[in-house]
């Protein structure tokens, strides 16, 4: 798929709508994928970063209707900033799942209570939803209605919406990349048992907040799945009776990507980290955190 033009109104689907926000990078592709669903009386779902020409474009895209949801699946920088300058426009609620650090496991609770993670790069501290959802909520508007669907993994508080046979599935899963998993907000358990969840619900195609649409979503789940499986193999492997920082199990496990990338990586070394510590096949000195060493248990 070639990338399409920021600011250009696309539609996916009777009743569905694409605008892509000028924000590309390494983490975001080609920027963030704002979707307006119904006609008349619509939906936002991910308004994006902050930025004055991606809102011009979103008010341009649904002139003459009515935006009566802005819906955010997640609380990072590039997906819930402008929902506030958008909820201030239409007067339409902004929902989610809960301020950014709702639905953190029992785990990653207590070791940011402990100061042991680390982590936090691109979180939208400042967003607070008028109206929070949680799994099994249904959002109906005018010849539209979402299921929301609780997906935790890339973040705590993550959110899907299943509209009918698609899924408009935020940063869980993308068409070009395998997602970050930034402890505390990202949780290794909690992305895997997410990703099967997702693979068994039979979706048709799933929509993601970066990148094209994934119109084979089983197929990618079980990559995505075996991915993360190898991923922590080789982390298994790199393991010895030694002690090794996080650094150095980066470097050995990613030797293909870019020296700038290394550390997002190695965040997602130390999600894998914190798993095998829990699940006693590895061990940290002298406790988990970033700047620990591990050995196989």
């Amino acid at each position: 798929m070639t990338r399409p033009e920021p600011g250009v109104s696309v539609t996916l689907a009777d009743g569905l709508r694409r605008v892509l926000a000028p924000n590309p990078s390494p983490m975001t592709h080609w920027g963030t994928n704002s979707f307006i669903l119904g006609e008349g009386r619509v939906a936002v779902i991910d308004p994006g970063p902050e930025d004055a020409d991606h809102l011009a474009a979103l008010l341009k895209a649904t002139a003459g209707e009515t935006v009566t949801h802005i819906l955010v699946t997640h609380a990072h920088r590039d997906h819930s900033p402008l929902s506030r300058r958008l909820a201030e426009l239409t007067g339409a609620p902004v929902l989610a799942f809960g301020p950014p650090e709702a639905g953190r496991s029992p785990l990653m609770t207590r070791l940011v209570a402990e100061g042991m993670t680390g982590g936090g790069e691109g979180i939208d501290h400042a967003f607070r939803p008028d109206e929070t959802l949680t799994e099994g909520d249904r959002i109906e508007g005018e010849g539209w209605a979402l299921d929301v669907l609780h997906t935790p993994g890339h973040f705590a508080g993550h959110l899907a919406f299943a509209w009918g046979d698609r899924v408009i599935s935020g940063d869980h899963v993308m068409d070009w990349s395998s997602s970050l998993v930034s402890p505390p907000d990202g949780d290794i358990a909690d992305f895997m048992a997410t990703s099967a969840r997702l693979r068994d619900l039979g979706a048709v195609e799933l929509l993601p907040a970066h990148g094209g649409v994934i119109r084979d979503p089983a197929d990618r789940l079980d990559w995505l799945i075996s991915h993360r499986r190898t991923r922590e193999a080789q982390i298994l492997a790199a393991l010895g009776p030694s002690p090794v920082s996080l650094e150095e199990l980066t470097a050995s496990v990613y030797t293909d990507i870019p020296v700038a990338m290394l550390p997002a990586a190695a965040r997602n070394v130390f999600a894998h980290l914190i798993d095998l510590v829990h699940r006693n096949l590895a061990t940290a000195e002298p406790d988990i955190s970033p700047v620990a060493r591990f050995l196989r248990r």
